[in-house]
């Protein structure tokens, strides 16, 4: 006889919040939008990812990896990005 899937019929957030990997998921998730957000607004004013480097003083591959959402991403770092486009980067506690 087979083991029953104890998280079958759960939710997505029921199951991370048991596996305890809600949180890293929600910061993930978060991350994501908000670099994907400062992509569009690049996009939108035509600015380059090197002209984005340049402007944050920083490297076209730091730039792929904010734009991506890879590796240690700051709330510093998208706050300055976010300046540079003219955007401000808004953090709250619900």
């Amino acid at each position: 006889m087979s083991k029953k899937n104890q998280h079958l019929g759960s939710t997505l957030n029921d199951f991370l919040r048991e596996e305890d990997l809600h949180n890293a998921a929600k910061t993930e998730a978060a991350t994501r939008v908000i670099s994907w957000q400062i992509a569009e607004e690049m996009r939108k004013k035509g600015i380059t990812k090197l002209e984005m480097a340049n402007l944050m003083h920083t490297s076209r591959t730091q730039v792929d990896r904010i734009l991506k959402a890879k590796g240690n991403v700051t709330i510093e770092t998208l706050q300055r990005a976010a300046e540079l486009i003219g955007r401000e980067l808004r953090l709250e506690l619900v």
